[in-house]
């Protein structure tokens, strides 16, 4: 195995843990929240899977952009939530409740969603786009359902292993997603310096601020939900984004770099909004609802 190879594997293996560990702190109600709220859901999906590639496109059309930009763009808005936001939402005041049933019903949701969302952005670019119900799933399944439901198990059937793995599992999670990260950003560094320019920053700066202004203001009216749904709008899941670019236009090598460049900018652009919303609404320490630190 490749040292590429064995990076990619234990960074997914490192996303797989952060959402076991999410699990083994969630009830059935919690994963369920959503669907069970229709005001909640209608507003997420919304603020996430309407408006926003809305956005993607109107700044695709007002901006003399790289391809690959644009196609980052487009494919990040129409991709479920990352399944790390929890823990960033949880710091920022959200609960347990809202967060993970945002995570979990968005994402199953996304599987439908993210097909019919390529069909309309077809129609008005005139562009072939495709991808399958299926591969989206597997995708889903893979990286935010079946891990969360591994954990739901625990936490049901084995609480008092739950209950001693939680933590370690929650430190152990991201310290792995950091050290792979890195080298897949310091690799990807020439690529992604090569599309700063040409209004690629500003352009990833409005989108990355509309998110959030459209999720805070779409997050109801509990002020503790409004951060949650400002960092699902504005931030999306990688994995599934490169995959639906790769599957429509494998010839953009510069994709990748793109979408990282804009995980980088929309996480520094989230700080001061965080840093506000934690004095305003008060983090709460995680109960047993959340995903302890």
């Amino acid at each position: 195995m490749s040292l590429v190879a064995l990076i990619m594997l234990v960074l997914k293996i490192s996303i797989v843990l952060s959402v076991i560990a999410i699990g083994l702190k969630t009830s059935i109600a919690d994963a369920t929240f959503l669907f069970r709220k229709p005001g909640y859901l209608s507003r997420a999906i919304l603020a996430m899977y309407v408006i926003m590639p809305i956005v993607a496109l109107l700044i695709g059309m007002s901006f003399n952009l790289n391809p690959a930009v644009k196609i980052a763009l487009v494919v990040l808005s129409v991709s479920p939530i990352p399944p790390v936001l929890p823990k960033k939402a949880f710091k920022a005041g959200g609960t347990g409740d809202y967060t993970i049933g945002l995570l979990a019903d968005t994402s199953l949701l996304a599987i439908i969603i993210i097909p019919l969302s390529l069909d309309v952005f077809e129609r008005l670019t005139k562009i072939p786009l495709e991808m399958s119900a299926t591969s989206i799933a597997s995708k889903v399944l893979a990286t935010i359902i079946v891990p969360l439901l591994i954990g739901m198990a625990i936490n049901r059937f084995l609480p008092n292993i739950a209950e001693r793995v939680a933590r370690p599992l929650s430190l152990i999670a991201p310290v792995l997603l950091v050290l792979c990260f890195l080298p897949v950003l310091i690799g990807s560094l020439h690529s992604i310096l090569s599309l700063v320019g040409d209004g690629t920053l500003i352009s990833m700066a409005v989108f990355a601020f509309i998110g959030i202004v459209v999720g805070h203001v779409l997050g109801g009216p509990k002020s503790e939900n409004r951060p949650v749904l400002a960092l699902a709008t504005s931030s999306r899941h990688p994995a599934i984004a490169i995959a639906i670019a790769h599957a429509n236009f494998p010839d953009q090598k510069q994709v990748v770099p793109a979408v990282l460049l804009y995980l980088l900018l929309s996480g520094i652009m989230a700080v001061p909004y965080l840093n506000w919303m934690k004095t305003k609404v008060g983090a709460t320490a995680p109960d047993k609802k959340q995903v302890p630190a």
